[in-house]
């Protein structure tokens, strides 16, 4: 089977611009899990079907916990996406990430505790699905060639600790991610990545460093302005990746890759 290729691109500031796609039309989906974040915007990105949703809503009002990522993904499965690339801001754990830095993320560790993680706890089923590995490998590999071909740097690999928020760490709690090897501090890429894979929908995300989180003497600790100044100013980089990648994603076939998928899902459905 020949599947089409049609790229959901989640993301914030500068990525939510109705002029970012050519043709652009907003559509509302209703979802069984509530609202979306925001209307999605379809369009063509250097002529490939597209959809944009900010993951934060266009005004970015809403706060990491309560963004509803099932309604997102669903969505975004609905109009028909094949894939999903991701945008995210982080906090830098490691001396080397610097602020600005790109981060093509291939691990995370969740410490989450209060969002919902399952698309499938309505149904008469369990399903066990295998997470690792949790991004999409051959979309990840499209995005480093693309960034190499752009001369824009980027880390090949990332592990990403992920918490609740909206607060920021305290420097203990940094340090402890610190002393596990994690790269990168987010709040928003769980249960996002764990409800693409239960869709279906092949997903890669590009982080970008906004700041030392607090674990660093030798510079201005976290705060909302820097992280957003730091994103503002470095995000034309990721808008530059994602316009070069669309095409480049759509010139693969996927099938492979797309079957294999809903097999795994298809094998992880334990019925009660």
């Amino acid at each position: 089977m020949k599947y089409n290729v049609k790229i959901g691109i989640i993301g914030g500031s500068g990525l939510d611009d109705p002029d970012f796609f050519k043709d652009a039309t907003e559509e509302k989906v209703n979802t069984p899990y509530g609202d979306p974040s925001d209307s999605l915007l379809s369009g063509k990105l250097n002529g490939i079907d597209c959809v944009l949703l900010a993951r934060h809503g266009r005004k970015h009002s809403i706060s990491p916990t309560n963004i509803n990522y099932r309604a997102n993904i669903w969505a975004l499965k609905h109009l028909g996406c094949s894939h999903i690339i991701a945008s995210s801001a982080t906090g830098s754990l490691k001396e080397e990430i610097q602020p600005g830095d790109l981060v093509i993320l291939d691990s995370f560790i969740d410490l989450t505790k209060k969002r919902n993680l399952t698309m499938f706890d309505k149904d008469d089923k369990v399903v066990h699905l295998p997470i690792e590995p949790p991004f999409c490998s051959a979309t990840r590999n499209i995005i480093i060639e693309t960034a190499q071909s752009l001369g824009i740097p980027v880390h090949k690999t990332g592990t990403a600790v992920v918490i609740e928020g909206p607060r920021f760490s305290t420097k203990a709690e940094s340090n402890v991610y610190r002393s596990w090897n994690a790269d990168l501090v987010n709040m928003t890429l769980v249960p996002e990545v764990v409800l693409a894979k239960e869709a279906g929908l092949l997903y890669a995300t590009v982080a970008m460093a906004t700041d030392y989180d607090c674990w660093r003497e030798a510079t201005d600790k976290v705060n909302v302005a820097n992280v957003i100044r730091v994103f503002q100013e470095n995000v034309k980089k990721i808008t530059k990746l994602f316009i070069e990648v669309v095409p480049k994603i759509a010139e693969k076939n996927w099938d492979v890759e797309i079957d294999e998928l809903n097999s795994l899902i298809q094998e992880s459905v334990q019925s009660k």
